[in-house]
C-alpha cells in the first residue's frame, strides 16, 4: 500500500515541481515518472521493513 501511495504522491509532486520550474508537459511527465518511481521504491522498502519488523 505504501508503494502505491508513494507512486501517486511522487508523480504528483514531480509534475508540480516541473510546472513550478516552468517546464512544458514533457518535462512534467518526465519529472512525474522519475519521482513516482523513486517514491514507489522507497514505499516498497518501507512496506517490507514494516512487514518483517
Amino acid at each position: 500500500m505504501l508503494a502505491l501511495i508513494g507512486l501517486v504522491g511522487g508523480a504528483g509532486w514531480g509534475a508540480w515541481l516541473a510546472k513550478k520550474r516552468g517546464g512544458n508537459r514533457y518535462d512534467m511527465a518526465q519529472y512525474a515518472a522519475g519521482f513516482g518511481i523513486m517514491w514507489c521504491v522507497i514505499g516498497l522498502v518501507a512496506s517490507i521493513y514494516l512487514a518483517r519488523g
